[in-house]
């Protein structure tokens, strides 16, 4: 393991900046969310997840809600599995306590951390979790969709009416959220929307401004979305992630 500062306090909206390491980080929201951008896409971590970070990726991050973010860094050297790329990964209560061992105690004996770290990669195999991502996009019309819809999450503009106003047509823009998201505009939109549903969810907002402010037509709607998404409701998933909000 390399040594890092393996705990920081994020305050709500807080950023850190783009950067790299030389070895792997697995970065840890205990509480709070974090937007994790790699050039790939972004992420959104809340804490029943983690992120990994293959040693010399750029990546920033952005906090919702007070957030605590622990980190370990692993040497390249080291014994894997190490993922080849970056990736959200499922947290067990069992890796989230042995996470939170070795980011706490900075008095531990070398020889006990060794055991522990191995612990935690053990503890990470096959534990992807399900993808709350939006890959980047390259095209400038695409781009410029995005900033938009970034601007006014509630904007419910039709793929037609956000063409219009970017100079491009339907069909095109179609082709390129296919081509580049891999998806569908509706189904890019989805996940949008679900992404920005969470970090209000960490800032306390309420299910019904929060469906207003993400787009959908209704709260009914917004739960149903969620609900398809994260087998829960919004209200039954902050009571199973207790350090969602802060």
């Amino acid at each position: 393991m390399i040594p890092s500062s393996p705990i920081r306090m994020l305050s709500h909206q807080e950023r850190i900046d783009w950067h790299r390491h030389t070895g792997h980080q697995l970065i840890y929201p205990r509480r709070g969310v974090l937007r994790v951008f790699t050039a790939a896409g972004v992420w959104v971590v809340p804490p029943s997840q983690g992120a990994w970070m293959p040693a010399g990726t750029a990546h920033s991050h952005r906090a919702f809600g007070a957030t605590e973010m622990r980190a370990i860094l692993f040497d390249v050297d080291g014994e894997g599995p190490f993922p080849q790329r970056p990736t959200v990964l499922a947290f067990t209560p069992l890796l989230r306590e042995a996470v939170t061992a070795l980011t706490d105690d900075a008095a531990m004996a070398p020889d006990v951390r060794s055991r522990l770290a191995r612990v935690v990669l053990d503890l990470l195999r096959s534990v992807e979790a399900p993808q709350r991502f939006l890959p980047a996009l390259e095209d400038p019309r695409l781009r410029e969709v995005v900033a938009l819809l970034e601007e006014d999450p509630a904007d419910r503009r039709t793929l037609a009416q956000l063409g219009a106003a970017v100079g491009a047509s339907e069909r095109t823009l179609s082709r390129l959220f296919r081509e580049e998201a891999g998806m569908t505009f509706a189904q890019w939109r989805g996940q949008f929307r679900l992404h920005h549903a969470l970090v209000l969810l960490a800032s306390g907002q309420q299910v019904t401004r929060i469906a207003g402010a993400c787009g959908y037509a209704s709260p009914s709607a917004f739960i149903g979305a969620f609900r398809a998404s994260f087998g829960t409701t919004p209200g039954e998933y902050l009571r199973r992630e207790p350090d969602l909000r802060i």
